[in-house]
């Protein structure tokens, strides 16, 4: 994508059907490559750095912890929205905590109140990519702005 950003989406296309191995992907694979090329050239520039950006660290990791980076992810996305904020906002928190304070919260009874099964084991996900995540350079595994935690 960098070497041809100032390419015509056109010729672009033409260069990724130029790729080594492109012809030998399955059509639906090739059609997913050409829609996504599409969705990127529609993107506002600096949307489409911050893309670009992840799929370059997502590449730096091994293939499992891609693999494992991709399901926490996802798991936090199949969340309602308020619940995926919530969940979103405890993790960038429990980052910035020391790990026994961390694991403290983490065994406590208000952090089994405050949420389901489901979501405190996203966010357990969540925390235990967070390592190699944050070491490739991932968007979004460092600590931001975060909310102060019950004592």
């Amino acid at each position: 994508m960098e070497a041809h950003r100032n390419l015509p989406l056109a010729d672009q296309q033409r260069a990724l059907e130029n790729e080594p191995g492109f012809r030998n992907l399955a059509p639906d694979e090739r059609q997913r490559l050409h829609d996504r090329l599409t969705q990127l050239n529609a993107m506002p520039a600096e949307q489409r750095q911050r893309v670009l950006e992840r799929n370059e660290a997502m590449e730096k990791l091994a293939p499992p912890q891609r693999q494992q980076v991709r399901a926490a992810m996802g798991e936090l996305g199949d969340l309602r929205e308020d619940r995926r904020s919530a969940v979103s906002r405890t993790f960038y928190t429990l980052l910035r905590l020391p790990p026994d304070r961390r694991q403290a919260w983490l065994n406590s009874p208000q952090f089994r109140s405050q949420f389901s099964d489901r979501e405190r084991e996203t966010l357990n996900h969540l925390l235990a990519v967070q390592p190699f995540a944050a070491q490739a350079g991932l968007p979004g595994f460092t600590p931001r702005g975060t909310q102060p935690l019950p004592e």
